[in-house]
């Protein structure tokens, strides 16, 4: 089954220069907060972490993050290799990673950092072992609140290290790092996802890559042709309009797509606004609501909002794709006035013709026998988010030929 309605033209300009970075990983950055469960503080510790690019390429560099940190941030030392199964690396894969030649460096309060370009060559859909040692305290983490690669917190500087000792401790969060990009042997582009929780893959096996974005990596990389990148920018609970968790889309698409390089195609798939404006108020949701204030929001500003995230996608050189809003009858945010203002948003995606592509989410995750739900086999068992089955399911209803 295919999802997509309408598809782009072929006027679309190649990657042409293969020394251009494309980044082919990426987590958007968030502030540590109630709905953030990272560990801190840090100090005298190695954060070795492992994330799985999407496409592949001959050099690649780091990107770390102090954009939402109270102080500056010291890396002491700073590691990455091809990564072995069980948290150690591949002989022989091991690069230092430098900072304008220095092996330290300190990123200023409120600033990302760029490594410099490390040769190796990483293949698509390979994993990546980076370590940082974080030598002075860290009180403020810059990080990304639903982990879904694997990290460790390690004492002192282990960066070296090519297996995980017997002190290091599971890491509940994405931690500094927040893409890595790589120099492609072939033309490349990037696809960049902005969502919610459903693009940010609660409900998926965690370390596993079960995500939908990581599965329509793997369907791309397989079908061959120009190779893709697929960028996750989802954060569990964000909005369009307001913040909440996560800063909210509009204000944050600059910097977590527009910014990304290699940028080709954008996909929309944020439904939280509606969601929380029309769920019930009761003693079971108080506490989770209250972390969503602002007035009420109608479908036609959901409508507008889609509209402005398009036009800079393509200002921006980009196609501009959305997606429908799945089903979520039966979980404790449900509310009919919430559902049919859900019906009229997805009606208007997938008529408007304001998108180059629709991916129809909710036609393959509702229920035949009540469309108002997700399929049960498809449900983490919140009839809400997507279990490992549902998350293939919508990585395997997307038309690749879209991205053409």
């Amino acid at each position: 089954m295919t999802a997509a309605i309408t598809r782009p033209s072929s006027s679309e300009g190649s990657n042409a220069d293969t020394s251009a970075w494309v980044r082919t990983w990426s987590a958007s950055p968030q502030a540590p907060d109630n709905s953030v469960s990272c560990v801190e503080p840090f100090e005298n510790a190695t954060l070795r972490q492992v994330v799985r690019v999407s496409g592949g390429g001959h050099s690649i560099r780091i990107r770390i993050s102090n954009e939402y940190g109270t102080a500056p941030l010291t890396i002491g030392a700073a590691r990455v290799a091809i990564a072995d199964s069980d948290g150690g690396t591949e002989n022989g894969s091991g690069q230092a990673v430098t900072f304008g030649g220095e092996p330290t460096t300190t990123v200023p309060t409120g600033a990302p950092i760029l490594s410099d370009p490390i040769k190796l060559p990483t293949p698509a859909l390979s994993r990546l072992a980076i370590s940082l040692y974080l030598p002075d305290r860290v009180d403020t983490c810059t990080c990304h609140g639903t982990f879904n690669a694997l990290g460790w917190i390690i004492p002192g500087d282990t960066t070296a290290l090519t297996s995980l000792p017997t002190d290091a401790a599971p890491l509940p969060a994405q931690a500094l790092i927040t893409a890595v990009e790589v120099r492609p042997d072939t033309p490349t582009k990037a696809i960049a996802v902005i969502g919610d929780s459903r693009v940010d893959g609660i409900g998926s096996t965690p370390g596993a890559d079960r995500r939908w974005t990581d599965l329509l990596a793997e369907r791309l990389a397989a079908r061959g042709g120009q190779p893709l990148c697929v960028l996750n920018q989802g954060i569990g609970g964000n909005r369009m309009l307001a913040d909440g968790i996560g800063t909210a889309a509009l204000a944050r698409f600059d910097r977590d797509i527009l910014a990304t390089p290699g940028l080709g195609h954008v996909v929309i798939a944020v439904g939280n606004d509606l969601v929380f404006a029309f769920a019930p108020r009761t003693e079971e949701t108080a506490g989770f609501l209250a972390m969503f204030p602002g007035a009420p929001v109608t479908v036609d500003d959901i409508i507008a909002a889609h509209l402005q995230l398009a036009a800079r996608a393509r200002a921006h050189g980009s196609k501009a794709y959305a997606a429908t809003v799945a089903p979520y009858g039966g979980s404790e945010m449900y509310s009919p006035e919430g559902d049919k203002a859900r019906e009229q948003l997805n009606t208007w995606i997938r008529t408007s013709g304001a998108f180059d592509g629709v991916l129809d989410f909710d036609a393959v995750w509702r229920d035949p026998v009540d469309p108002t739900r997700i399929r049960g086999d498809l449900h983490m068992g919140d009839c809400l988010h997507g279990n490992d089955a549902g998350y293939a399911a919508l990585a395997e209803s997307i038309d690749l030929s879209l991205f053409d």
